[in-house]
C-alpha cells in the first residue's frame, strides 16, 4: 500500500476536494439525501466543523476544522464515501468494479489543502461558493441549494448576491486554473 505524505496537524484547518469516478454523473445531487446522511453520520461520529462545503454533480469542495486533539480528516473522507456508495448500491445504482473486483463511485484518492492563514481561508470559501458557476451550473450562487453560501447569507457574512456577474473574479482571486 503506497503511504502519501498528507499534512498532519491536529486541530488543523483543511480544504478538501473529493470526487466521483464518472465525471459526467449526477449521483451527489441525484442522491443528495443519501450524501447528507452519511456526511452527518461521519460529523456525529468523528466531529468536526464545516466551514464551507459545495456539493456538485460529480464532486465536493469543502473546508474542515479539526478537532484540537485530532488531525484525521482521512477516514473521515473514507467513511463518507463508504457510506455513500453502499446507500446507493442499496437502490440498485449500477457501479463498474475496479480491476481488484471491488465497486465504488469514487476516485480513490482525494485532494488537501491546509489553510495557512486569513487570506488563504477567504480564497479557498470564495472558491468553493463560486464553484457552481464556475462549472455552468448555475449563472448566480444563490441559485445552486447544495452549499454553504445560504448559511453565509443567513448569518449575515456574504450578500445574497454575491458572486453575480463576474465569472473571471473566482480564479484571479483563488489562483485556481479556469
Amino acid at each position: 500500500m503506497v503511504l502519501y505524505r498528507r499534512a498532519q496537524c491536529k486541530g488543523g484547518t483543511f480544504a478538501l476536494t473529493f470526487t466521483l469516478n464518472d465525471r459526467s454523473s449526477n449521483l451527489l445531487v441525484e442522491h443528495f439525501d443519501l450524501f447528507k446522511s452519511s456526511y452527518l453520520w461521519v460529523k456525529q461520529n468523528r466531529p468536526f466543523e464545516t466551514v464551507a462545503i459545495v456539493v456538485l454533480p460529480d464532486h465536493v469542495h469543502l473546508i474542515w476544522n479539526l478537532p484540537l486533539d485530532d488531525a484525521d480528516y482521512s477516514t473521515r473522507v473514507r467513511l463518507i464515501k463508504r457510506l455513500f456508495t453502499r446507500e446507493v448500491m442499496k437502490l440498485g445504482v449500477f457501479l463498474k468494479k475496479r480491476a481488484n473486483g471491488e465497486r465504488s463511485c469514487w476516485q480513490r484518492r482525494f485532494w488537501e489543502h491546509q489553510i495557512r492563514d486569513v487570506h488563504d481561508m477567504q480564497n479557498q470559501v470564495d472558491y468553493i461558493h463560486y464553484n457552481p458557476v464556475k462549472h455552468g451550473l448555475v449563472k448566480c450562487v444563490k441559485d445552486w441549494p447544495y452549499s454553504s453560501f445560504h448559511r453565509y447569507v443567513r448569518e449575515g457574512k456574504l450578500a445574497l448576491d454575491w458572486g453575480g456577474g463576474f465569472p473571471d473574479y473566482i480564479d484571479s482571486v483563488a489562483g485556481f486554473p479556469g
